[in-house]
């Protein structure tokens, strides 16, 4: 194997934010393994996309709230890379029903803690390993979370979901110091209003809010906005930077009077 590729996993991958990341990763030459939970055959034609920009593209199907499918995305990464450089770790979940705190059920806490903090730190750190055990001249690693605004703006009807980007904030700081000694930098970027699937239910609503001031930045955010930022952050550059929060939020968590 080429020493001078660069491979990549994006969890969440396939569509959204995460596939605007695989995007602009895929222009800086990294070849993927792409994640989802959607069968493979419904994101072959994403994947094909992907493919345009010369790269390899691999897809690794599973809920990474499950240990078994942890294990087998790593396994295939193994097996068909060998290596990796990139871990985004971007897959998440809103809840399945908002819910005032007082009303949360554990059902539906547990759901959305599975995966968007338990079933990342572990699979962060079994990838960990991964990168600290291979050969120092398989090029620049790092390791970006992707969390959001909600890590530090509260929302009483989606607390669980608020908890679990608070969290992933912290876990950045914690593999920044820990992979440090390692030359492996974490970062951590926290998206505002991106305007995907996710976000479609509530569009009209912000639309609005938008348009009165919300953000600085008077319009939303497109996925490809988060992955400029993450393609900024694995080149490198950010030589002196570990553990530090990257707001793509056009300005909306400004204070202002």
């Amino acid at each position: 194997m080429a020493s001078n590729e660069k491979f990549a996993l994006v969890t969440g991958g396939s569509r959204g934010i995460g596939l605007g990341i695989c995007i602009c990763l895929a222009k800086e030459g990294y070849n993927l393994a792409v994640n989802g939970v959607r069968d493979a055959s419904s994101v072959e034609g994403t994947l094909e996309v992907l493919r345009t920009q010369g790269v390899k593209v691999i897809y690794c199907q599973g809920d990474i709230g499950k240990a078994q499918d942890r294990k087998n995305i790593i396994d295939k990464i193994k097996t068909e890379f060998g290596q990796l450089d990139v871990l985004v770790n971007n897959a998440g979940v809103a809840p399945k029903v908002r819910k005032d705190i007082l009303e949360v059920e554990e059902e539906g806490y547990d759901f959305v803690m599975d995966i968007n903090l338990k079933g990342t730190f572990f699979l962060t750190q079994e990838l960990a390993k991964f990168m600290i055990s291979s050969k120092p001249d398989q090029g620049h690693k790092s390791i970006i979370n992707i969390s959001s605004i909600s890590a530090t703006t509260a929302s009483v009807n989606r607390g669980e979901y608020c908890m679990s980007k608070a969290g992933m904030s912290m876990m950045t700081t914690l593999f920044a110091t820990r992979l440090a000694e390692n030359d492996i930098p974490v970062f951590e970027i926290r998206p505002g209003l991106i305007e995907t699937d996710m976000s479609s239910a509530a569009k009209e609503k912000y639309d609005k809010l938008i348009a009165e001031g919300l953000t600085l930045q008077q319009r939303w955010g497109s996925p490809e906005d988060v992955g400029k930022v993450v393609a900024s952050m694995v080149t490198g550059q950010l030589a002196y930077s570990t553990g530090q929060v990257i707001l793509v939020d056009g300005g909306l968590s400004i204070p202002r009077l």
